[in-house]
C-alpha cells in the first residue's frame, strides 16, 4: 500500500510538535486541515493513528507510519543537501545522559565539522532507549539492549564500567568491620530507571536505605557524590580519586552498550556511525 508523502510528513510534526495546531504552523496549514490529512491516512490504513490528546500521540498502529515519515524524511533532507550548499539533514539519536558525558563527547567534535547535520538526541536510559527506535522517535540508539528492533542493525560498542564510590568522609561515618552499612548509608540514584546502586545492594543482601537521593543530571550527580550526599554508581571516565573513594568489598559493575540505527541507507546516519564506533573503540580501550 502506498501512502501520500505529505500526510506522513503531518504525521511526523505531530509527533514532534505535540499538538496539530503546532503542526499545522509548521506546515503553514489550518489545523482543520493538518485533521483532515490525518484522517485521510487513517482511513488509508484502516486503524487510528493519532490520539488526539493533550499532547496527541502516536499510537502503536501509527509508529510503523512515523518510521517511515523519518525515513522519507531523512531521505529527503540528504537529497536536497546534495542538491544545494543550504540543505540540513536531521539525525535523532537516543543517548543515555552517562555516555553523553563521557566516551560520546568526540562524536559531537565529528558532527561539528559536518554543517549540514544537525544532531538532536535524546536522553534516556540504556535499558529503555530501544523502545524509541520502535516508536519511531529516534534514527538511533545507544542501549543495554543486543536484539535489533524490527528494521534495525545493531553493533556491539563495549562496556561502560561503573564503579561504587563516596566521599571519603561519608565512607567513615559509615563503615562497618571492613565493610559498609548498606542499609544505612545514604544513596544517590539518577531517576527512578536507576537499578545500578541496587544490583551492588542485591550482592550484599541489602535492601535500599532510608535516605534515597535522586539527581537527574550526569554532572550533578558526580557533584552530589562527591559532596558526600549519598554513595552511587560512577563511570570510570569520571572517577577522580582525590574526591571518591571505592567502596570496600563491592566489585564494579560493566553495562553492555549497543548501537541500534536504522537499516536504511543514509551517508549522513553512516557518517555518524563511523564516529559512534570509534569513540566506542576508544571507550573500551580506556578503560
Amino acid at each position: 500500500m502506498r501512502y501520500d508523502a505529505a500526510q506522513l510528513e503531518t504525521l511526523r510534526l505531530i509527533a514532534d510538535e505535540g499538538s496539530f495546531e503546532a503542526a499545522a504552523r509548521k506546515l503553514h496549514l489550518t489545523p482543520s486541515a493538518v485533521s483532515q490529512r490525518v484522517r485521510a491516512l487513517e482511513v488509508s490504513a484502516g486503524q487510528v493513528l493519532v490520539r488526539r490528546t493533550s499532547p496527541a500521540e502516536v499510537t502503536a498502529a501509527g509508529e510503523p507510519l512515523l518510521r517511515l515519515a523519518r525515513q522519507v524524511h531523512v531521505l529527503a533532507a540528504e537529497a536536497e543537501s546534495l542538491l544545494s550548499d543550504d540543505g540540513v539533514v536531521e539525525l535523532t539519536v537516543a543517548i543515555n545522559a552517562d555516555s553523553l558525558a563521557t566516551w560520546f563527547r568526540p562524536v559531537l567534535g565529528q558532527v561539528a565539522r559536518r554543517p549540514g547535520t544537525v544532531l538532536r538526541l535524546q536522553v534516556e536510559d540504556e535499558a529503555h532507549s530501544h523502545a524509541l527506535l520502535r516508536r519511531g522517535e529516534v534514527l538511533a540508539a545507544i542501549t543495554s539492549e543486543p536484539t535489533p528492533v524490527q528494521g534495525c542493525s545493531v553493533e556491539h560498542l563495549g562496556n561502560l564500567r561503573y564503579l561504587p564510590a563516596a566521599a571519603p568522609e561519608l565512607l567513615e561515618r559509615h563503615r562497618k568491620g571492613r565493610g559498609v552499612d548498606w542499609s544505612a548509608m545514604p544513596m544517590v540514584v539518577f531517576n527512578e530507571k536507576d537499578q545500578l546502586q541496587d544490583v551492588v545492594l542485591a550482592t550484599h543482601g541489602a535492601q535500599r536505605p532510608a535516605v534515597v537521593h535522586r539527581v537527574p543530571t550526569s554532572a550533578d550527580f558526580l557533584a552530589a557524590i562527591s559532596g558526600g550526599l549519598g554513595w552511587g554508581m560512577v563511570p570510570v571516565p569520571q572517577f577522580v580519586s582525590d574526591d571518591l573513594v571505592r567502596l570496600p568489598g563491592a566489585k564494579p559493575l560493566s553495562v553492555p552498550l549497543y548501537w541500534q540505527r536504522w537499516r536504511l541507507e543514509s551517508p549522513g546516519l553512516e557518517l555518524l556511525t563511523r564516529d559512534v564506533k570509534a569513540a566506542g573503540r576508544n571507550m573500551h580501550a580506556a578503560q
